[in-house]
């Protein structure tokens, strides 16, 4: 599919940034491309931002409690009210998440390690899976780690192909890098799984205090095939949507470079300031989290949230020089967490209203009506794929639909762990279209939405469909 790209030229980009690249023939104005520019278009003019999305989605929650349960006004203020401070423990999780992914992906080993990746692309048709490919797999071992890291080797495989005088598409680039997002959900660090599996969590609440383990979620034989098959599939599509020889492309500008993020030298004077460029202390702390985790689980500990993060924070500790480098990167990653720790008290409140009101009970009595326990999964995923482009948050989505996802399964009979994937991957696979979590992976390229809008729609399209052959399988 070689016209998929957005007809017309990008002002930001030069077509030719390569000093010894020629012009070639080419044109972009096929009938694919044209639909694919007007659904862009449509998209950046009428989708507003993640906080009006879950604003918009509190009006909708509390006018439906209005008019579907016997709920008034005051009741619904105060259930939203009472909510709102529900999962202050649970965001204060996810925000370090996304803190210390970004902090780990921008320390010096880390970036000497994405810069030696991005060497090995040799043409700009590999370079585009390859992109993919290691996004991905950065994505299910931390969505933080793998959105920036996806990023940031897109924008160094941009710069190594341009030095090479090899012409690359950057926003195709920029969405492979982004795509990798689409199986963040089945791996390490997902929400759901990992908050189904933390005991007193809110999900454990829901399923009368016990807990679901990784093992027959995350780690379970038919997700851990689920997700090689929609990385392959979408490797295959990243393959296929590469731009043929002679059709023009955007490259990344000349005045990108790599390795252009900033320095983290601080004037050492004093004798504190000699104890904060030291490594020693936190090479000390780095050491400590680490026997921590061995004794974890040694004794049989859970992977946890808390863990999850706790283990990134040992390398971050062990990779940074000194305390003054781990500074300047949580300055770097801190501007990153504002807006989410904004609205994860506005998705409590919202829980707050559904489980106050009864909404929880008749959403759930609704989905048993019309589903199955074979067709349940499929359902419950394609479900929550509508919910998140209201909820882009997966903790946030979990904590509005995931109760109600798993008292719909037990009246089925369904497997709870069947009912936690399904949100996990209707969560996943809709961000695609959702621009909430696109929004850094933008800002490090430069670039906006409608520039990627089109690749990453299909990208959502076909994983989209291997994840739901994957539930109607496991059902």
């Amino acid at each position: 599919m070689p016209s998929l790209i957005t007809a017309g030229p990008l002002p930001y980009f030069h077509r030719y940034a390569c000093p010894c690249a020629m012009p070639t023939s080419g044109t972009n104005n096929s009938r694919t491309a044209a639909v694919l520019h007007l659904f862009q278009r449509l998209l950046e003019r009428w989708i507003p931002s993640s906080l009006t999305f879950a604003i918009l989605l509190t009006v909708v929650v509390a006018l439906l409690a209005y008019f579907l349960t016997d709920a008034g006004p005051v009741a619904i203020i105060l259930g939203w009210g009472d909510g709102l401070s529900g999962l202050l423990a649970f965001m204060t999780q996810m925000c370090l998440i996304l803190l210390l992914g970004h902090m780990l992906a921008n320390t010096a080993p880390v970036r000497k390690l994405l810069i030696a990746l991005a060497r090995v692309p040799t043409r700009a048709a590999s370079a585009y899976v390859f992109v993919f490919a290691v996004a991905a797999v950065t994505s299910m071992l931390n969505w933080g780690l793998g959105l920036v890291t996806g990023a940031l080797l897109a924008r160094e495989v941009a710069v190594q192909l341009r030095s090479k005088c090899v012409k690359a598409h950057f926003p195709l680039l920029v969405a492979a890098g982004y795509s990798g997002f689409v199986v963040w959900h089945m791996g390490y660090s997902g929400s759901g799984p990992l908050t189904a599996a933390t005991p007193g969590s809110f999900l454990a609440e829901v399923m009368n205090g016990n807990t679901v383990p990784l093992s027959r979620t995350t780690f379970a034989a038919w997700n851990l095939l689920a997700a090689l098959a929609c990385i392959a599939a979408c490797g295959l599509l990243f393959r296929l949507m590469a731009p043929q020889k002679g059709a023009a492309v955007h490259e990344i500008p000349a005045g990108i470079t790599s390795g252009s993020l900033g320095s983290d030298a601080e004037e050492v004077v004093t004798p504190a300031d000699r104890v904060d460029a030291s490594r020693l202390p936190t090479l000390l702390i780095g050491l400590a989290l680490v026997a921590y985790l061995a004794i974890h689980f040694i004794r049989g500990g859970s992977m946890t949230l808390d863990m999850v993060n706790w283990t990134f924070l040992a390398l971050i500790l062990l990779l940074v020089r000194s305390p003054f480098e781990i500074i300047h990167l949580t300055r770097e990653a801190a501007s990153n967490v504002g807006e989410i720790l904004l609205q994860f008290p506005l998705y409590a409140g919202i829980m707050g209203i559904m489980a106050s009101t009864g909404l929880i009970a008749l959403f759930s009595n609704g989905l048993v009506a019309i589903a199955g326990p074979h067709s349940f999964g499929v359902l419950a995923m394609f479900s929550a794929g509508v919910v998140n482009f209201f909820v882009p948050s997966g903790g946030g989505q979990f904590a509005v639909q995931g109760p109600i996802m798993l008292d719909a399964a037990a009246k089925l009979g369904v497997d709870p762990a069947v009912a936690i994937m399904a949100v996990a991957y209707g969560d996943q696979w809709t961000n695609m279209l959702q621009p909430f979590w696109a929004l850094p992976v933008l800002a490090i390229a430069k670039l906006k939405m409608r520039d990627i809008l089109g690749y990453t729609a299909l990208t959502g399209l076909v994983a989209g469909t291997v994840m739901a052959v994957a539930l109607w399988l496991v059902s």
